[in-house]
């Protein structure tokens, strides 16, 4: 390794340290789906869009009752292209910038900052539920 590569790894790993939580390399999400993580006690589902953007959501699907939603078909709604999740138990979708459910406004579930730093996929801070 050389000396401008061992720099850029440590500032990596100071930035991930700083940041939150490393969950995995970007590209080990596949582009229109997600991966399910621990992230200080959370179960935490991480989606990458497919021009390339990450989201992260609570994994716990409210209406089904159960931590599925990592495992939901993911895709855009509308003229602003909503980027949403459908959970793959009873369908409702979540809007994976806000967490609200999209077919039923008085249902949101957390959501956490997340980016990508040298690759790698971090989650960040936990975002609470807007009570309705």
């Amino acid at each position: 390794m050389t000396t401008t590569e061992a720099r850029r790894a440590a500032s990596a790993r100071e930035c991930v340290e700083t940041y939150g939580t490393a969950i995995c390399p970007l590209d080990r999400i596949a582009r229109e789906s997600g991966v399910a993580a621990l992230v200080d006690g959370e179960a935490v589902a991480v989606f990458r869009t497919y021009d390339d953007r990450v989201f992260a959501i609570s994994n716990f699907d409210p209406f089904g009752r159960a931590s599925v939603l990592s495992r939901g078909i993911v895709g855009s709604r509308g003229d602003d292209e909503v980027p949403f999740v459908a959970s793959p138990l009873l369908k409702q979708r979540f809007d994976l910038r806000t967490g609200a459910c999209l077919d039923d406004p008085a249902v949101v579930v957390a959501t956490w900052d997340v980016r990508v730093v040298d690759g790698t996929v971090v989650v960040g801070a936990r975002h609470e539920t807007i009570e309705s």
